[in-house]
């Protein structure tokens, strides 16, 4: 099969779209045919060996852990999912990945895939849509009727966070650069700052949120503006800058690493069968052009999620 791997930590260039052997199904494993797989920010750091003490890797390496695709082989012990099934799933991020023709996937991790959405969209699902759940409803313990600033809404997690948390019955305030405006005011909004032209703190100014999800690269001083902008109680939660440990007024603070768990992406699958949670792909890539999407993610050239496709 083909596949993209690498035999060394590096730059772009350690990436090599060749031949790699089958994948056969061990026990409580699967083989998947590859529909899709997704690019992930992550997927750089852990290329460039930022996070080999976290995810040590075994080389040469098959990177992208996000799969959509449909069963091909049912390994020992495996019940409940039958060849010819479509599923999608969180790979383990330090395991071969899904940037492949064929790849394998523990049966604990797989849902069933979407059925009103292209299979190889639905890659685009589960690594950022369980980071916006886990970040909104298990760390940050969000409610109806709460007020949730989130900043950075204009990428992939963003936009299932103002879903979701709009759908939670919160008042969602969002920010976002123009071309992501017109998709989050669709999704629900009830305020989208455009960050490029007004200052977050005076578009808020006399402001407080019960939960503030950032998901943008921040500065300690930004990380600590926006701690500020929490109320008395509330959460501060972040995929990127951690917050202080003890920011006082009883305000919580959470980084999030997110962690694959199949009953709630089923759940967030059937929110997208339902018509209720829309899954944006900005454009789709044959898989041989993993190596440019990363050069153009570390250029900021990315125009949103992209689908990789064998």
């Amino acid at each position: 099969m083909k596949a993209v791997r690498y035999h060394a930590y590096g730059d772009t260039d350690v990436l090599a779209y060749e031949d790699a052997d089958r994948p056969t199904a061990g026990a409580g494993e699967v083989v998947v045919r590859v529909a899709g797989t997704t690019y992930s920010p992550v997927d750089t750091a852990i290329r460039a060996g930022f996070l080999r003490d976290v995810f040590p890797l075994v080389f040469p390496h098959i990177p992208s852990f996000d799969l959509a695709g449909v069963v091909t082989e049912v390994g020992q012990g495996v019940s409940g999912w039958n060849v010819g099934d479509s599923v999608v799933a969180f790979l383990p991020m330090n395991q071969p990945g899904a940037a492949a023709e064929y790849a394998i996937a523990p049966a604990e991790a797989l849902a069933h895939a979407p059925r009103n959405v292209a299979l190889a969209d639905a890659a685009a699902l589960p690594s950022t849509g369980l980071t916006a759940w886990q970040s909104l409803f298990e760390h940050a313990d969000l409610k109806s009727g709460q007020t949730v600033l989130i900043n950075g809404a204009g990428g992939a997690v963003g936009g299932y966070a103002v879903q979701l948390a709009r759908q939670a019955g919160a008042t969602v305030t969002a920010t976002a650069s123009p071309r992501s405006i017109d998709r989050l005011r669709s999704y629900g909004a009830d305020q989208i700052v455009e960050h490029t032209v007004t200052p977050l703190a005076q578009a808020v100014a006399g402001q407080q949120f019960d939960v503030v999800l950032n998901l943008a690269p921040t500065s300690p001083e930004e990380t600590a503006a926006l701690v500020d902008l929490v109320a008395d109680g509330g959460a501060f939660v972040s995929t990127t800058t951690p917050g202080p440990d003890n920011p006082g007024r009883n305000v919580r603070t959470v980084r999030v690493f997110v962690h694959s768990d199949a009953a709630q992406l089923g759940g967030l699958v059937a929110k997208v069968d339902a018509g209720d949670l829309q899954i944006d792909v900005a454009q789709r890539r044959p898989l041989a052009d993993l190596a440019a999407v990363h050069n153009e993610a570390a250029a900021g050239q990315l125009p949103g999620k992209t689908v990789l496709i064998p």
